[in-house]
């Protein structure tokens, strides 16, 4: 028999105090990660560490793990006295790498083995222990962070570079994803040389199904192992950080999976979930969804916010499947969801939680950024809360990523009969703060890649991505380009494969790297792109009506005049020669720049010689200028002023 010494090893201790306990019901406290979770600490000069868990309705916790051979009768941890649910207890001799889990018997009679929801590390999957860590590091990024706020802005050039760090690139001969310290020599290198602004890593968070992207997630406070330990994560954003790179993480509060030592009915009961599965089941993913009006989920989620812009320094997150949230009837067929209190279909938690999300991270960090992928025509998704907006910073443009790709995978024959898809997009393109994304979702799933949905020969779908992205840079918002489109990837992007960096032996594909290359160095040097991304003073239309050539002309305007660039996009393979432009203001206009250049794999056709303004109106303009048209090109023009 053990003694009662070694059976109450367990000390009782708290992080919390009465005023932590009041945010926490009260779904107010969003630093729910400093008290939850295992800490190392020290007590009464005894080193160990202090655990604690939400498990409100189970009749007793129990701490096993490799320190006490997973036996439940060492380590039993005590329940508070204030009705919180929750159960904690300090642990002596217990530190950094042993691993864990919490066993909980739930007052209605199961038991269970569930890893720590608050874990900052977990074990190498399939494993599903917690590990207990710490998450000291010595940061070098303090210049970075000063001059945050200005590079952050919205009214600052940001062109993303989205990365799924599994398969970015492998190594030999075991064909491994790169750990995060390999990343920090590679990635890093890479996307400096390529002149992005930013990297958008998909979710990084613990998730134990590779083939899930990272968007299954069980592990909210912590950096998947698979790459590496939390402060190699963090040395691989400080290394970014210094080469004046911002990070933005994936981030998931829409969902988790149903795995048996994750989040769902964690303790007994559905805690996270909605019990309901109309309210509480997605039938899309196979997952869960959380109880947005729930207050301590509340406090779980926007602490979670929290922790990643406070010890991984990201700078921004964008928020997944925020359409999912917001309407209960998502994805669901009538009588398969519950309305609202007024009979709607609005989730009016996952708004009121939204808000409070993003009035919780633009008051705590200076120059962040949150984004939402958000789908439908929900009003003022990047509008301030005070408003009646739900205050992200940004959000994706979905209808000018589908209506453009609907318009290039066409034969340009027919392209003057669907002009509305490419000019449309400018009808609604200033009611929020839009980011343009060409993502991984648009290369799966049997799409194929960006380039095989172009149609022609080769020379001619090589020529139309580089269009496509010429475009992009011009068009009004920001910029986000999966990983493999930078260089024109023949084939769709697998998560268990590393991109085709094969094809950079070839010229077509060196064309188009060398073109995103370009075009992210030309947007940063042209105020014209970036100084007014979100406002209808930052454009203006030259010509939308020329449907019958394919041929699209707008100005980018800056806060000064000789900034101004004139944009012209001809969307078929002829050459059109005499054709007269519009201008005003300058008397000579030069062209900056050509995707149809010979250094991309272009035919060379453009305008080399400066260009002089004519006493000709076009355009509504009272002079003009007459230009070559390249095929399948954009052009851009710069006005020279006294």
């Amino acid at each position: 028999m053990k003694s009662q010494k070694t059976i109450n090893h367990v000390q009782p201790h708290s992080f919390f105090s009465e005023f932590d306990i009041g945010l926490f019901k009260s779904g107010k406290h969003f630093r729910l990660h400093e008290k939850f979770g295992a800490h190392i600490t020290e007590l009464d000069g005894m080193k160990g560490a202090y655990f604690a868990v939400w498990a409100p309705n189970a009749s007793q916790v129990s701490l096993i793990g490799d320190f006490n051979y997973w036996q439940d009768d060492e380590h039993k941890l005590h329940i508070r006295w204030d009705g919180s649910g929750i159960w904690e207890g300090f642990v002596p001799d217990l530190g950094e790498g042993q691993v864990y889990k919490y066993k909980i018997y739930s007052n209605n009679g199961p038991i269970f083995e569930k890893g720590d929801p608050f874990a900052i590390l977990w074990e190498v999957p399939p494993k599903t222990g917690s590990v207990i860590w710490d998450l000291d590091y010595a940061w070098k990024d303090k210049k970075w962070l000063k001059k945050r706020p200005t590079i952050n802005a919205l009214n600052q050039p940001f062109s993303v570079y989205e990365v799924h760090i599994g398969s970015w690139k492998r190594k030999d001969p075991e064909y491994h994803s790169l750990s995060y310290t390999e990343l920090a020599d590679e990635l890093v290198a890479y996307v400096k040389k390529m002149g992005f602004t930013h990297v958008e890593f998909m979710p990084v968070m613990e998730h134990p199904f590779f083939g899930s992207w990272g968007y299954q997630v069980t592990g909210y406070f912590a950096p998947s192992s698979r790459y590496g330990t939390p402060q190699e994560l963090m040395y691989l954003i400080d290394q970014l950080h210094q080469n004046d790179i911002g990070v933005i993480l994936d981030w998931v509060p829409s969902h988790f999976p149903g795995d048996a030592h994750g989040l769902v009915n964690f303790d007994g009961t559905s805690l996270y979930e909605h019990a309901d599965p109309k309210q509480g089941y997605h039938p899309d993913w196979s997952s869960y969804i959380f109880n947005y009006g729930r207050s301590e989920i509340r406090s779980f989620l926007i602490s979670n916010a929290i922790f990643w812009l406070d010890h991984y320094h990201a700078d921004g997150l964008r928020v997944d499947a925020v359409a999912s949230m917001l309407y209960l009837d998502y994805s669901r067929e009538h009588g398969q969801w519950v309305p609202n209190r007024y009979g709607g279909r609005e989730n009016l938690e996952a708004v009121s939680f939204l808000k409070e999300m993003n009035e919780e991270v633009y008051k705590s960090f200076d120059g962040v950024q949150t984004i939402a992928e958000e789908s439908t025509a929900w009003p003022s998704v990047s509008g301030p809360t005070y408003t009646g907006g739900l205050g992200f910073g940004m959000k994706w443009m979905m209808g000018w990523m589908h209506d453009t790709l609907e318009y290039f995978k066409k034969d340009p024959i027919y392209r003057q009969y669907h002009h509305n898809d490419i000019t449309f997009s400018l009808a609604y393109a200033f009611t929020e703060n839009f980011m343009l994304p060409l993502s991984h979702d648009e290369v799966v799933y049997g799409k194929g890649a960006l380039i095989e949905r172009m149609p022609g020969d080769e020379w001619q779908r090589f020529a139309q991505l580089r269009l496509l992205y010429g475009y992009m840079y011009c068009h009004p918002g920001t910029k986000l380009l999966f990983m493999g489109g930078e260089f024109g990837q023949t084939s769709e992007w697998k998560h268990d494969s590393s991109l085709e960096w094969h094809l950079l032996d070839h010229m077509p594909h060196q064309g188009v790297q060398k073109l995103v290359t370009d075009l992210n160095k030309f947007y940063r040097k042209q105020p014209a792109l970036f100084d007014f991304s979100f406002e209808p003073k930052g454009f203006e239309w030259v010509d939308l009506h020329n449907a019958g050539q394919s041929v699209i002309i707008f100005l980018r305007k800056g806060h000064k005049t000789e900034n101004n660039l004139l944009v012209v996009c001809n969307f078929t393979p002829s050459v059109i020669e005499n054709f007269m432009v519009g201008v005003h203001g300058a008397d000579i206009w030069t062209e900056v720049f050509n995707s149809d250049d010979k250094k991309y794999g272009g035919s060379g056709v453009g305008n080399t010689l400066k260009l002089s303004s004519v006493d000709i109106p076009s355009h509504g303009r009272p002079r003009s200028i007459e230009i070559t048209l390249p095929p399948l090109a954009i052009c851009i023009f710069k006005g020279e002023y006294e």
